[in-house]
């Protein structure tokens, strides 16, 4: 199309030059004749009409090469009419990684880079996808759906989010991440459309649709053989239940490089939310370096882990009686103290504000605290306000205004917390949930960013034995030290136990394959 613009514009030229060149006393006595013959024209009159007509072709030359201009340089151009096609991107690591720092918060969206081109292949059929669990389980389940779709050449439908949870937030997942970045942005590895086409509609609606969760922790042979038969011969598939739906490891290494690419770069969140989230961040920096402390003592976690160290007797009775309220939480019977001896308990507040302070964060310590309502509320909080004066959340720094299109919806407002936490100078997490866990992995891709990942074991012996007197502060901190010198989010191979993934290291939380 360029060139067709290109060899216009010599034909137009070549018109100027010629119009310059013509010999305007032969071309008077051409077109003067005596009366009853052709019309004569006078010199003037002619001048007039070249200068005319030299304007109008001069006005075109510019108009086209303007709009070459615009075609050349349109990537870069933002807000402008439709005529000019918005532009998608590929962002690799690398530049993720250099583009995101301690100072601000920077996202990529649609529109910032050249489009990248739609990956032509067969398709397979559609995988729809019901993610269940809070907003970091959804994540790492949607990252895995992507990289199963991809390997099956399937086209995915955009993931339905969990609204019946705990946390009963009916938040559609264009509420919380941006749906043309998330589609666009993968185009050249997998179909993403926004449901699925009119044919199946029917078949949809009357519930004709093979549903099913897939078998935890599997390997890609699992889905090239057990799942893709399915869906060559009914064309549409339906996952729910989602979570932990890959291996950790042994899985090809592009699978892998893809699970971190949707992680880190599709799946950006909305833009009110990334500008809240800078906003957050940057209101924290101008008071200092700040610690984000993922305090995670909510009662959904109290109730589903069986843990009830230090809660009052009517606090641990509310906390059965919800366990048993939920039928897809297994767990009934739960001796709490020897959870806590074992380290599967998340640590009160309490117990965390003993162990910043023998990790050496002084009293003067910035923390943003990235959680829900604490159970037992200011009760439990008291000593960990004592100790740590400076302690904020996103409440006391934004205003009711700002929160308030946000509120009822727990995963959006989590998405905040995880926006921060990824900015802070250093993140503790008091239990390894999915929050935690993805977090530290995406700090890990960040240039291993400041993780102490709390051994929470050790940490419960020493615990107890300061409290019984048996350990003497010094000797206590140091040991809170010593225990923790090597657990700080640097670089390390992932840990795998065959034929136990649960208990081996998980693939969001140092995710090797895409680190440096």
């Amino acid at each position: 199309m360029l060139q067709g613009k290109q060899q216009k514009s010599t034909t137009i030229r070549k018109v100027w030059v010629w119009c310059q060149e013509v010999d305007l006393n032969s071309l008077e006595g051409q077109l003067s004749a005596p009366r009853g013959g052709p019309q004569t024209f006078s010199r003037p009159r002619i001048q007039v009409w070249l200068i005319r007509l030299s304007t109008s072709i001069l006005l075109w030359t510019c108009l086209i090469q303007l709009l070459a201009l615009c075609q050349l340089w349109h990537p870069h151009l933002r807000g402008w009419p439709p005529c000019l096609d918005q532009g998608d991107f590929h962002v690799h690591a690398s530049a993720v990684s250099d583009a995101v720092n301690l100072s601000s918060h920077k996202s990529f969206h649609v529109g910032k880079f050249p489009l990248p081109l739609p990956r032509k292949y067969k398709n397979n059929g559609y995988l729809l996808v019901s993610c269940n669990g809070g907003l970091n389980q959804m994540r790492a389940a949607i990252c895995d759906m992507v990289a199963i779709a991809r390997h099956l050449n399937l086209t995915m439908v955009i993931p339905d989010l969990d609204k019946t949870s705990f946390w009963a937030d009916p938040s559609e997942f264009q509420d919380i991440f941006d749906v043309k970045h998330f589609i666009m942005s993968l185009r050249d590895e997998v179909r993403i459309v926004k449901e699925v086409p009119s044919k199946y509609q029917r078949r949809l609606r009357q519930g004709k649709v093979l549903s099913m969760p897939p078998v935890s922790w599997s390997d890609d042979s699992y889905y090239i053989n057990q799942i893709l038969p399915l869906l060559k011969k009914n064309k549409i598939l339906h996952f729910y239940k989602t979570d932990t739906r890959l291996a950790n490891s042994g899985l090809p290494l592009d699978m892998q490089k893809l699970r971190c690419r949707v992680n880190y770069e599709a799946l950006q969140f909305i833009p009110q939310l990334e500008e809240l989230g800078t906003r957050l961040v940057r209101i924290l920096q101008a008071n200092g370096p700040f610690l984000v402390l993922h305090l995670r003592y909510e009662m959904d976690m109290l109730a589903f882990s069986g843990c009830t160290h230090g809660c009052l007797e009517t606090e641990t009775e509310k906390l059965t009686q919800l366990r048993y309220a939920y039928p897809w939480w297994k767990e009934k019977i739960i001796d709490s103290e020897q959870k806590r001896l074992d380290g599967l308990c998340p640590l009160t507040p309490e117990e965390i504000a003993l162990v910043l302070r023998a990790l050496g964060y002084s009293k003067e310590t910035q923390i943003y605290i990235a959680a829900g309502e604490i159970y037992g509320g200011h009760r439990r909080m008291a000593s960990l306000h004592v100790a740590y004066p400076n302690i904020v959340r996103k409440e006391m720094l934004l205003s009711p205004k700002d929160l308030q299109p946000f509120q009822n919806h727990s995963s959006q407002m989590a998405a905040l917390d995880y926006l921060v936490a990824l900015q802070s100078d250093t993140f503790i997490p008091t239990y390894d949930g999915n929050m935690a866990r993805v977090v530290e992995g995406h700090r890990r891709y960040l240039g291993f960013r400041k993780t102490v990942l709390l051994d929470r074991k050790r940490l419960i012996e020493l615990l107890d034995q300061y409290d019984n007197g048996t350990l003497r502060w010094d000797d206590f901190a140091l040991a809170v030290k010593e225990a923790h010198k090597d657990r700080l989010g640097m670089p390390t191979a992932r840990r795998v136990i065959p034929e136990k993934p649960k208990e081996e290291d998980y693939f969001y939380a140092n995710p090797q394959e895409c680190l440096p």
